[in-house]
């Protein structure tokens, strides 16, 4: 089990946003944190720390050039989403990531295509790919979301699609969006899954709030799911959960 910290940008800066706010009108948005702070900060603080497979996250247009900055300050050791095709993601893993994060492109119009999974994986191998497969619940099953989670699609997280997909990727990335930014708590029941269900190295995201949570997390995915915090971190203003103490009880 292991701490993966993030770096989410919206409009160039770090951000926290609640997730389920994310809308392209960004009428709706509520934010969490806004940052004083480079992302360079953030990535050298992660770097100091030893905390390698960490991920930078492009919320929306506008944040190449801090994704670069963050990039380059922890060259190989955070991960790279938001916007990534077969076209530009030999240039963001050129750039200094370590793998990069596949999420929308792989739903035209808000459907899995696997052709689209096939043509990336011809020519970004497992070893440098992250499916980004966040979801929501829809009565007993999860759905797949995209699009900065403001769709949802027909693919359903399941034993079947963590097994098909997992021969394109090295891990998968997995934040529960209806908890996503609250500090509410886990999704337990996405965490036993992911547990019981998932045959790569995956990292959870959303609602942890206490060193209890990742307890629970660390009991129920019996020490193989790790797992990333924002907005309860006190690094991006929260007031739960201190960042030495996660480095601490993740050495």
């Amino acid at each position: 089990m292991r701490f993966r910290p993030c770096i989410d940008l919206h409009g160039g800066v770090v951000k926290q946003i609640v997730g389920s706010s994310l809308q392209d009108n960004g009428k709706s948005l509520q934010t969490n944190f806004v940052a004083s702070q480079s992302p360079a900060y953030f990535a050298g603080l992660y770097r100091a720390a030893g905390l390698s497979g960490g991920h930078v996250i492009m919320l929306g247009p506008g944040n190449e050039d801090a994704a670069r900055e963050a990039l380059a300050a922890y060259p190989g050791g955070l991960q790279l989403g938001g916007g990534i095709t077969p076209d530009n993601a030999g240039e963001w893993l050129a750039a200094g990531a370590a793998k990069v994060i596949i999420t929308s492109y792989l739903f035209p119009e808000h459907e899995f295509s696997l052709p689209r999974l096939q043509a990336l994986g011809s020519r970004i191998p497992p070893g440098q790919l992250v499916l980004d497969l966040s979801c929501r619940r829809r009565g007993g099953d999860y759905v797949v979301a995209c699009n900065r989670w403001q769709n949802d699609t027909s693919l359903l997280l399941k034993r079947s699609t963590l097994q098909q997909l997992s021969a394109f990727c090295s891990e998968f990335l997995i934040h529960a969006v209806d908890v996503e930014g609250k500090q509410s708590g886990i999704d337990l029941g996405l965490v036993e899954m992911l547990a019981r269900d998932c045959p790569l190295p995956v990292t959870y995201a959303g609602g942890i709030r206490s060193l209890d949570d990742l307890e629970t997390i660390r009991k129920t995915g019996q020490g193989r799911i790790d797992f990333t915090v924002g907005s309860a971190l006190d690094i991006f203003g929260g007031k739960l959960l201190r960042f030495a103490d996660l480095c601490q009880y993740c050495p």
